[in-house]
């Protein structure tokens, strides 16, 4: 890989794609995808080559003749290496370096790059460097084209040469690193769950945001830290940049708006169309958080023509991650610069259902999505008269912090409540709720 930290001036790349099925539209939009991968990647593109074919070429990915056309493109430009749209075979990588003179890069190892350079918390650095071996491990046979791989006199003790011998240790030593990381992570992971299991006890609803990266979710994030966060908001603050995967370390904050609910809101890695698989393995740790959430604020860029199928990787990618039935709000961000292209003729903020259309960084909208997320997280709410024990005011204080309620009543056997309980929540103070109230009613019928 590159390491741009080496060299003053940004690499300069020769991006290439192969249309094999894909819609033109899509395909173009894969390839600007690819632009703004490489640019996050801190590299310069200098050139884009395009093939339509039936097929990849088994040797070198695309046709003889466009290998050679994208020799001449990095002898005019002076690329410093080649970047493939798709994930290349070690065979083919092999090949094209051979040809080209140049380092060649594919989707995968680019997508690899950035987040292995954007990791910032301990969990993250350990998972990418995990997803970064798996992907190294079987490419090793094909990165020693230099070394022999026959030797030894005959008769010796072993006939193997110094590449052979070469790459079986550095296959071991990958799959100690390996068996070393996967003992560290179980202990992150330890811990990981320890935290989950004190919020999941608290009565505080989870609500997580979710969508395509670089659809405005640490924006929306920053601009609720910032309006309703306790404390210094611009320590908790995470980083907000116009670039893929500008954030890939989980980060939870509590929400305190007035007038609404409070909530714990977490922000997880943007996803992507083809994720590498080794990466989503690494990150499943980190994204189970989003399984535990009472309530999905899935983020769209609504000014991106591809929008639509930023939805379906999304969508798709929780339904893989065991997230797909949980309560779901739309949030259709970057909606004035849609409205400045005549994509959208409504006013803003414009909410319909589980749908918001809004803008974040304008701060367009914000009252109205607290005032939904009130809504879809009451859905489903049962109506409870509950008595309070004096002596239990941490459950009190929970269900003040973490339902609506309706009217309060001090008496001498305790604090009177009527409040609206999600269904866990009636199980949880099922002790409490009292012999009048409707869902104790209920729920002796059906125990009849």
């Amino acid at each position: 890989m590159i390491d741009i930290k080496q060299v003053e001036k940004k690499p300069t790349v020769v991006l290439v794609g192969l249309n094999t099925d894909r819609d033109e539209d899509l395909f173009a939009s894969s390839m600007q995808e690819l632009r703004g991968l490489s640019e996050a990647a801190g590299m310069k593109v200098c050139a884009v080559v395009t093939q339509n074919a039936e097929a990849p070429t088994q040797a070198t990915f695309v046709g003889s003749g466009k290998v050679e056309e994208i020799k001449t493109r990095i002898e005019y430009d002076d690329a410093d290496a080649v970047i493939f749209n798709q994930t290349l075979s070690p065979m083919q990588i092999r090949n094209l370096e051979k040809i080209l003179d140049r380092e060649v890069i594919d989707r995968t190892a680019l997508i690899l790059q950035i987040f292995a350079d954007r990791a910032r918390t301990r969990e993250a650095r350990l998972q990418v460097e995990s997803a970064r071996l798996q992907y190294l491990l079987p490419r090793l046979s094909h990165m020693r084209t230099g070394l022999t791989r026959q030797g030894g006199a005959s008769g010796s003790k072993s006939s193997k040469g110094a590449g052979e011998k070469q790459l079986e240790l550095d296959r071991r030593h990958i799959e100690h690193r390996l068996a070393e990381l996967r003992r560290e992570l179980e202990a992150v992971n330890k811990e990981r769950s320890t935290q989950r299991s004190r919020r999941l006890s608290s009565s505080v609803p989870k609500v997580a945001l979710v969508g395509y990266t670089n659809a405005g979710k640490s924006t929306i994030m920053n601009h609720l830290i910032n309006d309703f966060a306790d404390g210094n908001t611009d320590e908790k603050k995470v980083l907000e940049q116009d670039m893929l995967f500008a954030t890939l370390d989980t980060t939870i904050r509590k929400i305190s708006p007035a007038g609404h609910r409070s909530f714990l809101l977490s922000d997880t890695v943007g996803f992507i169309d083809d994720l590498p698989t080794t990466l989503v393995k690494a990150f499943r740790s980190t994204l189970e958080e989003i399984k535990y959430a009472d309530l999905l604020l899935e983020v769209i860029d609504f000014s991106d023509p591809d929008h639509a199928r930023h939805m379906e990787v999304t969508d798709k990618t929780l339904a893989e991650i065991g997230a797909g039935e949980i309560p779901k709000i739309y949030v259709f961000n970057k909606s004035d610069i849609a409205d400045e292209l005549g994509t959208t003729m409504v006013q803003l903020p414009y909410v319909r259902d589980h749908r918001i259309y809004m803008a974040a960084a304008k701060d367009i909208g914000t009252e109205e999505l607290l005032s939904l997320i009130d809504k879809v997280l009451l859905e489903g709410s049962q109506e409870c008269e509950l008595l309070i024990p004096y002596s239990k005011g941490s459950i009190l204080a929970a269900i003040n912090e973490g339902s609506e309620v309706i009217n309060t009543e001090y008496l001498p056997e305790g604090t009177k409540i009527i409040a609206k309980l999600k269904k866990k929540d009636v199980n949880k103070y099922a002790e409490y709720i009292s012999s009048t109230s409707e869902v104790h009613r209920r729920k002796q019928a059906d125990n009849s």
